[in-house]
């Protein structure tokens, strides 16, 4: 009878198990597959070797997206850590409005992506907004789409490094106030090296952000001006709905599946060593 009532949890589980590798691992697989193939409209038998993948780094379009990419996850991920931390310290200060703070800080996240590129797109009108015009200058689309997301990012890494904060022994914060060591120092000398879970949880979910980033693309710019705002998953959904192109989105989808592997595969070897 105790191993059945062991066993019940577990099944109650199968269903969902079984629903998440046929969603999950069963979509990457046909993903993979369909890169190889000369697929168009529809799915094709005709496998092609590494064709696809010739052509994606071939493309113009692809390089550049790769390189904004590169330079807005730098960006984005830099901010929002920053931010969040300032956050997070002016949070973990007892204040008597902690609770409406948090959630001011936290509503932006809970916003849908479109929706906050939208409103970011109304801010940066000449016209109707703050007179910014980054949205039509190639040199500066790519920091306004930083300051959009960062706007809306910056909460969830308040909330997960105000977490370690209060994890932190109190007996340290006596030990530092009686010593007469400033808060700024505190925070600098003791408290930020002991939130390394917690920013590698930060810069986990981030990074992972960066990959995916297409809402807010879509929302504030379309990718313009021209392709100065070009992203990878745009890319993707371009070619896989606009031009027919089955076979060269898969493979670039499959190119983006790689650094959340390199990501994640790391982070979750690290957990399990732990464990």
């Amino acid at each position: 009878m105790r191993g059945l009532r062991r066993l019940a949890p577990h099944a109650a589980l199968l269903p969902l198990a079984v629903v998440t590798l046929g969603a999950y691992l069963g979509t990457v697989l046909w993903t993979l597959r369909t890169s190889f193939t000369s697929a168009r409209s529809f799915p094709s038998d005709v496998f092609v070797g590494f064709l696809q993948y010739q052509r994606l780094f071939d493309n113009e379009r692809w390089l550049v997206s790769l390189d904004h990419l590169a330079l807005y996850g730098v960006l984005f991920i830099a901010a929002c850590l920053l931010l969040g931390f300032l956050l997070a310290v002016l949070v973990d200060q007892n204040l008597r409005a902690e609770g409406l703070l948090r959630t001011v800080f936290l509503y932006p996240y809970a916003m849908s992506f479109v929706a906050a590129g939208l409103v970011w797109q109304w801010m940066f009108n000449p016209e109707m907004g703050i007179g910014l015009d980054w949205l039509v200058d190639e040199t500066m689309v790519i920091p306004a789409l930083v300051l959009a997301t960062t706007w809306q990012s910056s909460g969830l890494v308040m909330a997960i490094l105000l977490a370690g904060l209060r994890g932190i022994d109190p007996d340290l914060r006596k030990a530092a106030r009686l010593d007469g060591v400033p808060a700024w120092r505190f925070y600098l000398s003791v408290a930020l090296p002991q939130l390394g879970p917690a920013v590698a949880s930060a810069f986990l979910i981030l990074a992972t952000g960066v990959v995916k980033l297409f809402d807010p693309v879509v929302a504030m710019t379309g990718g313009g001006p021209g392709m100065a705002s070009e992203v990878p998953a745009k890319f993707i959904m371009d070619h896989l709905f606009g031009r027919a192109n089955l076979g060269l989105a898969s493979a670039g989808a499959v190119m983006l599946l790689v650094p959340v592997l390199a990501l994640l595969l790391p982070f979750a070897l690290l957990r399990r060593e732990r464990a």
